[in-house]
């Protein structure tokens, strides 16, 4: 496991002082309840937050508060530390109770680990470590100075507002599945289209996930 551990530090460039740091970091809360990464996901998630708006403050003097916020949204959530995770293979050394077996590690899980390995590299050794790992993986995105990347949502918002002068609306369907892995149905129209419907993990994805679908049937 050690092993494979150092492979991890290889290729984030970053050796732990403290290797127990570093283990608790990988430890999903199905492998171990009481000591697992969900505080230091906590914490990863605050000092990747501050990285990324210190570094959006000094590279877009111009922007205004709305557009640092829009680029600060496309940098700080589960999908981009998910595209994060998937460049260091950080997949395959996340800790599970179906460790060893061939089974899919949810997306969720995945993106979580990546926080929490900012956690752990801040407690090992503060926040000069974190802010360099940070920038190092994210350092491409920061400087796409467009907004491509504006969530579905916003994007539907937006539309809505311009030609109808109202919101979206959205409908929760229904919640379903064990308590640990929901799926939320949600539906979601404008004031001239029927509803249309997607699910998520959580009522915010299930939301993306709809507007995206709408956005595409309105040919947005």
């Amino acid at each position: 496991m050690l092993k494979d551990f150092k492979e991890l530090e290889k290729t984030i460039n970053y050796k732990f002082k403290n290797k127990k740091i570093l283990v608790q970091c990988l430890k999903h809360k199905s492998y171990d309840s009481l000591n697992n990464n969900e505080k230091l996901e906590f914490l990863g998630d605050r000092v990747l937050g501050l990285i990324i708006s210190e570094k959006l403050f000094d590279l877009y003097p111009d922007y205004n508060e709305g557009k640092l916020d829009k680029k600060f949204s496309s940098l700080v959530n589960r999908k981009k530390c998910l595209v994060i995770s998937k460049i260091i293979n950080l997949e395959k050394f996340i800790i599970t109770a179906d460790q060893g077996k061939k089974t899919i590690i949810e997306d969720k899980i995945i993106s979580d680990a990546c926080e929490a390995l900012i956690g752990g590299i801040y407690l090992d050794t503060g926040i000069e470590s974190s802010r360099k790992f940070i920038l190092k993986f994210w350092n491409k995105y920061l400087k796409q100075d467009d907004f491509n990347l504006i969530d579905s949502k916003t994007k539907l918002q937006e539309y809505s507002l311009k030609i109808f002068k109202k919101l979206p609306e959205y409908k929760l369907l229904s919640n379903t599945g064990p308590r640990h892995k929901p799926i939320f149905k949600i539906a979601v129209k404008l004031s001239d289209t029927k509803f249309v419907s997607a699910t998520g993990h959580n009522k915010k994805d299930a939301e993306q996930n709809a507007a995206k679908l709408l956005l595409m049937d309105i040919k947005l």
